[in-house]
């Protein structure tokens, strides 16, 4: 027995032996940046860093998931945060998509990932829970969520004066220097064919950012150059008069505001003008207390009624925080300002972005995830600051006809299953606008099965159908 007990020990001292000379050696190899073996293993130990392995109340899945920071700025300590899920099937061969919410300043995490298009859906329950969802996108790519810009969710910055000088701009550029540091996290996509999508406000970030990484490409080193090779953009923001003349139409048009509400506002207020009257302002109170009793994201959906000791979504949704010099930087110039405008929809289930803050909020929850760092001293919300209103589909044809595109193929009815209508497209010269029948500002949430249909067709670059199957 002493003889088994010496071989066993001696085997232990060589294994040690050797991982101890592996690891000098491993050293030595990464003292030496341009060994691939020294960078294959910095990248395998980051990546491994980064992995979610299981999340409080998650169902079992095979797809992978990280999380965690990606510096942008090293001299000011400014960092932003993502979520990444691979496709669920084949992810080496699938396009990479990254998905932007609006605001300014909304959570990519909270809104896109946990409430719309995401994997996971947290649920009402003593316990955490996590509900999968059957139409989730990456079930079509590799699906990236970015909390941009910094201040928003889990991303922060360690100078303070960061967030007094946000804008479009500095958002666009933080958000490229962010995705160059990713694919050098996770080089084995920086090959796929790249996506970027959002909604509402990222009609200003998703072709800021996709014209950002354009112009960029062309001076790129080969290491830097992204993929792009297409953008997709869910009731976009895009311009001022066009969005908030539609929002008011658009409300006219659905019998939610009164015939002479409606004249007065056409009478005092005009939308090309960055500064207006009392008169305007009066009226527009007006328009948006109506939205105190309705969901101005989806007109026909139920309000959710807070639970008992709960902020109530306006509030919590919103949240106390605010960007200290965000207002009149990035943002449509009138109404932004207004309570009503500070509110974001939750679907079919009202309530559903009480039970992320839940979620999001717990310490268990930012663990498994990587998140909160810094031990930010406030809870984490949705929104850091005002959030847009509803952009209705008035208001995109609006700002389609300002843009004067040569019309290809004008109004025509696609298909979902079943032979019934999805909604109509138009065919632009070099731009597809498409309307998804029946769903509210969020298409995902209020149109699942229709809005991964829409995605599997946008990224083979193939039209929907436009006949009954």
């Amino acid at each position: 027995m002493r003889n088994s007990h010496h071989a066993v020990f001696s085997v232990l001292v060589l294994f040690l032996v050797s991982s101890l000379l592996g690891s000098s050696l491993a050293a030595k190899l990464c003292n030496n940046d341009g060994d691939s073996g020294c960078f294959r293993s910095r990248v395998l130990a980051a990546q491994r860093a980064d992995r979610v392995k299981e999340l409080p109340g998650q169902p079992p899945v095979k797809f992978r998931q990280y999380a965690g920071y990606v510096t942008v700025n090293e001299t000011h300590g400014r960092a932003l945060f993502y979520w990444f899920f691979e496709a669920t099937h084949n992810p080496n061969k699938k396009p990479l998509l990254l998905w932007l919410n609006g605001g300014p300043g909304c959570s990519s995490v909270g809104f896109g990932a946990s409430e719309e298009l995401g994997p996971f859906f947290p649920q009402n329950s003593t316990q955490p829970k996590l509900k999968l969802n059957p139409y989730s996108w990456n079930k079509a790519a590799n699906l990236l969520f970015l909390e941009s810009p910094v201040g928003v969710g889990f991303s922060y910055s360690n100078t303070s004066r960061d967030i007094s000088e946000l804008g479009d701009s500095i958002t666009a550029k933080d958000s490229y220097t962010f995705l160059v540091n990713w694919f050098k996290r996770f080089p084995q996509y920086k090959s796929h064919d790249f996506y970027i999508a959002g909604e509402s406000y990222a009609g200003h970030y998703v072709p800021q950012l996709s014209e950002f990484v354009y112009n960029q490409n062309k001076i790129a080193s080969k290491n830097d150059f992204i993929n792009l090779k297409g953008l997709m953009i869910g009731n976009a923001l895009l311009d001022d008069e066009t969005d908030q003349k539609g929002m008011i139409d658009y409300a006219y048009d659905h019998a939610v505001i009164s015939d002479g509400l409606y004249q007065r506002v056409n009478q005092h207020c005009d939308f090309k003008l960055e500064h207006v009257s009392k008169e305007c302002d009066g009226a527009l109170d007006e328009y948006f207390d109506v939205y105190k009793i309705l969901d101005m994201y989806s007109l026909y959906s139920p309000k959710c009624v807070p639970s008992t000791g709960n902020s109530s979504i306006s509030q919590s949704v919103a949240g106390n925080r605010h960007l200290p010099a965000a207002r009149g930087l990035f943002r449509p110039r009138l109404v932004s300002h207004n309570e009503g405008w500070r509110k974001m929809a939750a679907g079919y289930d009202p309530c559903a972005s009480e039970y992320t803050e839940k979620y999001m909020n717990r310490r268990d929850v930012q663990e498994a995830l990587h998140a909160n760092v810094t031990n930010i001293p406030y809870p984490w919300t949705h929104c850091s600051g005002d959030t847009d209103g509803r952009i209705p589909v008035t208001a995109t044809r609006y700002s389609l006809k300002k843009l004067g595109l040569k019309t290809v193929q004008d109004w025509t009815p696609w298909y979902t299953n079943k032979q019934q209508v999805g909604g109509w497209t138009v065919e632009y010269d070099g731009l597809m606008f498409v309307t998804v029948r029946g769903a509210g500002h969020q298409v995902p949430t209020f149109k699942p099965r229709e809005a991964l249909q829409l995605l599997h067709h946008f990224l083979a670059n193939k039209k929907l159908p436009s006949f009954p199957f």
